[in-house]
């Protein structure tokens, strides 16, 4: 097919392919297409990456992101390229690709009669099987031909360089490996179609976790790579060490992009086996699962780097409070979950103070705003939330504090007999702290579960960014206005628990803040009901 391809193309034919997946592209050189878009393929010389057109760009692409059309000239079908013969050994099938003619059955085809399920479900096998082995060669060329040679140069990169340019690639190669090994077992190379590869995501579903810690490094390894070619010496040897590892010709950024891509193509792949595999089948309740599975990776992947991003805002809200003690926010925290305004008693008989609370993950941070200037904050101190359980608290005198509340709540020392009282001003303002407090803790469950920290390079950064911003001003940050709270559910209304009597509460729409600084921050609450 390659051959008759070539032929095509240098006769002067127009060879057409409609994409199946959508492809996102960090490099220069790199074609960028949505599923569906028809590229005009210029050059399949090499087996694995083409080059096309698409309007008037042009640029590399995965060959197995598409299907060719088979009569190019009239486009009336489309023959895929993943199609295969229903026993294709790996040799035979490289990055989607087996040797099949227009006529025969091994095709897909546009506009004609489907294929069996059996046989589209044995074409999807195959593509699952050839794309995981030419990623396991993306891997080895990343290790092998750029990290190794990499450490080799210590008058080149110091350990942190490494650290933020390549991540935890050695970590995920070795997983992937042992992925691949489980898929291949699993693999019915006579009949594609009764292969079982859901178990195998299931059983490696919480090793696929660590494509968390890669994606959200990789901006900053862009950044690094981005700073380090502006010297002649790097590009001169990044380029050496793809020719050395014979790697087709795409910049090192592009081949670090790579893991990005791949998890984020899972759940497409598994959605696609599972259209195409009957109830009947022995594997579908596992790829059922498979794809719940792989969904909800993508999506936590996904959270962990917006937080990541937020993490300036974050900084730049502690340069904000006047008289700051102790450690940076960011040294235990990455996520703003809830903020507002209420009444606190430290200690019994202690007398009532009006705070304002930053309920962050791990802590919370009080702060009082001025007696004059209203909209400055001062950094009054911080509870740390791993040491304190969350106690709801009945209207009426309450027996620790002898005092009446109404709209209570109490945080209450593990280790100790300290307890805080928090008064809310309405029922609603308490359920949404409750509610906050929830979240939290949920948030730094599924934190220490995939191990996820910001890294001292990112708090470096943070800080840089916050002290330029500062210096620009010519004066030290201070927010011009307080924000209303956030409601971390859906502002307008919220339904009362099953403990409590069934009502709607129907909220004010908060004004507009005059200080974009402020809502901006205020939108790092990310939780809506």
């Amino acid at each position: 097919m390659m051959m008759r391809m070539m032929m095509l193309i240098s006769g002067g034919s127009i060879v057409s392919a409609e994409a199946v997946w959508d492809h996102v592209t960090m490099a220069d050189r790199e074609l960028a297409f949505k599923a569906g878009d028809v590229i005009k393929v210029l050059d399949a010389s090499n087996k694995d990456w083409w080059w096309g057109q698409i309007d008037d760009e042009e640029g590399w692409f995965p060959a197995s992101f598409v299907r060719l059309w088979v009569n190019q000239e009239e486009n009336t079908a489309v023959e895929t390229v993943e199609g295969a013969s229903p026993s294709p050994s790996p040799s035979e099938v490289q990055n989607g690709h087996a040797d099949a003619s227009p006529s025969s059955s091994d095709c897909l085809c546009l506009g004609q009669p489907a294929q069996d399920r059996d046989q589209m479900r044995a074409n999807i096998i195959n593509e699952i099987m050839s794309t995981e082995r030419h990623y396991i060669k993306h891997l080895k060329d990343i290790c092998e031909g750029y990290f190794r040679q990499c450490k080799k140069r210590r008058d080149m990169f110091n350990d942190d360089q490494l650290r933020v340019i390549f991540g935890n690639i050695e970590d995920i190669y070795r997983f992937q490996m042992g992925f691949v090994r489980d898929l291949e077992k699993q693999y019915n190379t006579e009949e594609p179609h009764l292969s079982e590869i859901g178990p195998c995501f299931l059983e490696h579903q919480d090793g696929f976790w660590i494509y968390s810690e890669y994606c959200n490094n990789h901006v900053d390894a862009c950044m690094e790579l981005s700073r380090l070619m502006k010297d002649g010496r790097y590009q001169q040897f990044f380029e050496a060490c793809r020719l050395v590892q014979q790697m087709i010709d795409i910049a090192i950024d592009g081949f670090l992009f790579t893991p990005v891509q791949k998890i984020c193509k899972y759940p497409l792949q598994l959605a696609e086996l599972l259209k195409y595999t009957v109830q009947e089948h022995s594997d579908y309740r596992y790829v059922a699962a498979a794809l719940a599975v792989m969904r909800n990776v993508t999506q936590q992947i996904n959270e962990r780097k917006r937080r990541l991003e937020n993490i300036e805002k974050i900084a730049q809200w502690q340069a904000s409070v006047l008289d700051w003690e102790g450690d940076d926010v960011l040294d235990r925290s990455s996520e703003l979950v809830y903020t507002g305004e209420m009444s606190w008693i430290y200690q019994p008989y202690g007398r009532s103070q009006t705070r304002v609370f930053f309920l962050f993950d791990h802590q919370m941070v009080l702060c009082k705003k001025d007696l004059i200037r209203r909209d400055i904050l001062y950094y009054k101190g911080r509870i740390n939330m791993d040491r304190y359980n969350v106690v709801d608290a009945v209207d009426g005198r309450d027996d620790d504090f002898n005092v009446s509340v109404k709209n209570a709540f109490k945080l209450s020392n593990k280790d100790s007999d300290e307890i805080h009282i928090f008064l809310a001003k309405k029922l609603e303002e308490k359920l949404r702290w409750l509610r906050g407090f929830h979240e939290e803790r949920k948030m730094v469950q599924e934190d220490e579960k995939i191990g996820f920290e910001i890294s001292e390079y990112q708090k470096r950064q943070a800080a840089m960014t916050v002290r330029r911003m500062t210096k620009q001003k010519g004066h030290r940050s201070v927010p011009p206005g307080y924000p209303p709270p956030m409601d971390p559910m859906n502002p307008g209304q919220y339904l009362v628990g099953d403990s409590l009597e069934q009502s709607e509460f129907q909220f004010p729409e908060p004004e507009r803040c005059k200080s974009p600084f402020w809502q901006s921050f205020s939108r790092l609450t990310p939780f809506r009901k």
